[in-house]
Order: structure tokens, then C-alpha cells, then sequence
């Protein structure tokens, strides 16, 4: 599956696939009744998760690491900051 197109259809595709190869010998062997409603099962389980596609993700990620660096930055302007005032206080 391609991860760059994220759809929950091609999801279920690829569960109820896998799902069939996995547990059924031959694809074939479940009914088209019973795939749909697995399918449909799958499809509305998926669609109440809160799913995002991988390069989100890694967008977010990026976003979050970016933040973490300039609050680190922060951080240490504001002890040196600290240091500098107890200095000149100490005066």
C-alpha cells in the first residue's frame, strides 16, 4: 500500500485480503455476503478511528522535534539569564 495515498478504502482491501489469505484456504472460499459485511464491519471500525497518513506523520513529527529544539533553546536562554542576574545582584 502506498503510504503517500492514504485511504481507508484500500485499507480494508488490503485487510480483508490478508484476512483471507491468512485464514481461509483459497479467497474464494468466503461468500461475497460475508465479504461485504466484513468489509463493511472494517470499513466503519476504520472510519471512527482518527487515522492520518504516514507522511503527516512525519510531518507532524517534524513540527514537534523543530519545537523541542527552540524549547530546549529557550530553556537555556533563560538560565543563563538567571545566572547572569544572580551575578549582578550578588554585586
Amino acid at each position: 500500500m502506498n503510504q503517500d495515498n492514504f485511504n481507508p478504502e484500500n485499507l480494508v482491501n488490503q485487510l480483508i485480503k490478508q484476512f483471507n489469505q491468512a485464514f481461509v484456504p483459497g479467497a474464494q472460499a468466503l461468500g461475497d455476503e460475508v465479504q461485504m459485511q466484513i468489509r463493511s464491519a472494517m470499513t466503519s471500525a476504520l472510519q471512527k478511528m482518527n487515522l492520518v497518513s504516514r507522511e503527516e506523520f512525519d510531518t507532524q513529527q517534524a513540527v514537534l522535534s523543530r519545537s523541542r529544539e527552540k524549547l530546549d533553546n529557550l530553556e537555556q536562554q533563560i538560565a543563563e539569564l538567571e545566572e547572569t542576574i544572580l551575578q549582578l545582584t550578588a554585586k
